[in-house]
């Protein structure tokens, strides 16, 4: 007999109870928690709202403090009486110290900034435990190696110290941390509270994505490849080491993707025991009413901008606006295949039809181009910028992007349609848009995400929750999710999934160009069809249907923790 949703809701809080009364404090630990700077944020922002649903204030997640009183976080919200007034009660070693609020996102979450303090002068001793217990190799680190073990060891440090505050039960603690740069922390972890469990996340692999950013064809030859040697020969023994343990350690390693759970197995040499697909935040995207404003007010914005790139009146509402947008990765997130795609893209475009391309990727940037604010009516100054780029960059000589796009330029493939180049974060105040990003994002017609590495792939999937069809490719987690669970073309689910390999690049592109010309000359009702498909599409990947798998995960982790304790 069929059960209503409210019958079905009681079934899994019920099913949950067993798992929720295992866990009386659950902790997340991540470099990027009140801290934007890449796409883990967006994973740990738009859960936490359906993850604080189910553990209320026993969820605690904790991040760096990296902020100061002149340059405060703009996510975290002070609060000094959270954790039982921890932040006053509590005595931590090293100098640490700690601040305690909540996150400023939708379920607000309780949060704990860590400041390590001299964490790092003490690491040499905790080296020489992690090598005789672990194997993990920190003699050739370099980077950002040290300050990410000294935060996530202080961190560890607070988890302790915060369960012995509120009274918790070593077994009823679960500590979360996510990526190698927390590695260090659940070994740490590990070591000194052995009877709680621990999960870890890898979001992509340290070695794998060296193997890509080095040039190497990691799919070709994806069978022969062994970690540990690739780590050595890039100069990455540190990172790997501390992450294939962490991986190997953990009550429950977890991934994002089949994608990267499949390159997990061959260079970690531990397949994960359970994959967590990142899903959406729903209050994310604006209602009707909003998006539509947004919709009219960012077209207005993005022809102006265009027009005042070229110093005349070309573009109208009729431009087909097409986008990428991402970490500046020239390869791994394809913003190569990205450029040639667009160049075939204008050689293919209807009669009288207008594009214009944008990147939206983050560069070294020096200042908004003033030549660009002069057009625009500001103040400003010629400076003869080059008509692509939105902002000054401190390296315009070198950077990719600005070389493929000259290259394209004097070849004559770019006479047809508009790249315009914004190597800035679109937070609302770059002087140029003045519009944050997902603001903007209404105001496209299409987006391209032809990424070579691409263990899931926030912005295919925020592109589709925010109505814009998008075209992936089957190396993100992302798409192959698409792939395996709709028909993916524009029309039926708003995203075009292309296949990539190391060698099929040119045959890649064209099948990019022909997907995006084909939607351009798509009529008004077929575009209307595509954006309505997306936002199903999205509605599918609710972080309400996804947290099952942590759900599971947390299961898997108490479970082992019970057994290695026996």
């Amino acid at each position: 007999m069929a059960t209503n949703k409210s019958e079905q809701k009681n079934n899994e809080k019920s099913a949950d109870a067993g798992l929720l009364s295992e866990v009386d404090l659950l902790f997340e630990t991540s470099w990027e928690v009140c801290n934007k700077i890449g796409g883990i944020y967006a994973v740990l922002s738009t859960k936490a709202r359906v993850l604080k649903e189910q553990f209320d204030d026993r969820l605690v997640f904790i991040g760096p403090d990296v902020w100061s009183p002149e340059n405060p976080s703009p996510y975290f919200k002070e609060k000094k009486t959270i954790l039982k007034s921890a932040l006053t009660k509590i005595s931590l070693p090293w100098g640490i110290k700690i601040r305690t609020g909540r996150w400023d996102i939708p379920g607000s979450p309780q949060v704990i900034l860590v400041n390590p303090g001299e964490t790092a002068s003490h690491l040499p001793e905790v080296y020489g435990k992690m090598w005789e217990r672990f194997g993990v190799d920190s003699l050739h680190s370099y980077g950002d190696y040290e300050e990410s073990c000294a935060f996530s060891v202080a961190s560890s440090i607070v988890i302790k110290a915060i369960a012995a505050h509120m009274k918790v039960r070593e077994a009823k603690v679960m500590a979360h941390f996510d990526e190698w740069t927390t590695g260090m922390g659940l070994l740490y972890t590990r070591l000194t509270m052995p009877n709680a469990a621990t999960v870890f996340t890898t979001h992509a692999t340290s070695i794998g994505r060296s193997i890509c950013g080095n040039g190497k064809p990691l799919y070709d030859f994806f069978d022969g490849y062994n970690g540990d040697q690739m780590a050595e020969q890039l100069n990455m023994q540190s990172k790997h080491s501390l992450e294939k343990a962490a991986a190997h350690t953990a009550d429950c390693f977890t991934t994002v993707s089949e994608v990267t759970a499949r390159e997990c197995k061959q260079l970690l040499e531990i397949k994960p025991q359970v994959v967590t697909p990142n899903g959406f935040e729903p209050n994310f995207v604006p209602k009707t009413v909003k998006y539509n404003k947004l919709r009219k007010e960012g077209r207005a914005r993005l022809v102006k901008i265009a027009n005042a790139m070229v110093n005349k009146e070309v573009y109208d509402d009729n431009t087909f606006f097409i986008a990428t947008s991402g970490r500046h990765e020239y390869r791994n997130k394809g913003l190569d295949l990205f450029l040639d795609s667009v160049a075939r893209i204008g050689e293919n475009l209807p009669k009288g039809a207008k594009a214009v391309a944008f990147i939206f990727v983050p560069g070294w940037v020096k200042e908004p181009s003033g030549s660009l604010l002069m057009n625009l009516g500001f103040n400003g100054h010629d400076d003869n910028t080059p008509d692509f780029l939105t902002h000054r960059l401190n390296n315009e000589d070198s950077d990719e992007v600005c070389v493929r796009i000259r290259e394209l330029e004097n070849q004559g493939a770019l006479d047809k349609i508009k790249i315009i180049y914004a190597p800035c974060y679109l937070d609302g105040n770059d002087g140029i848009f003045n519009i944050a990003y997902y603001d903007i994002l209404p105001a496209l017609d299409l987006t391209i995400f032809p990424s070579y590495y691409e263990p899931w792939g926030y912005t295919p999937m925020e592109s589709v929750a925010f109505g814009v069809p998008t075209i992936t490719d089957d190396k993100a987690g992302f798409g192959q999710w698409v792939a395996d669970n709709f028909t993916p073309t524009l029309k039926r689910c708003g995203v075009v999934v292309i296949p990539r390999t190391d060698s099929n690049y040119q045959e890649a592109c064209e099948k990019i160009a022909s997907k995006a010309v084909s939607y351009i000359r798509e009529s008004a009702a077929g575009r209307s069809e595509a954006r309505h498909a997306s936002f199903l599409t999205a509605a599918k990947a609710d972080w309400q249907f996804f947290m099952q798998h942590y759900d599971h995960a947390f299961e898997v982790a108490i479970a082992r923790r019970n057994y290695r304790r026996k």
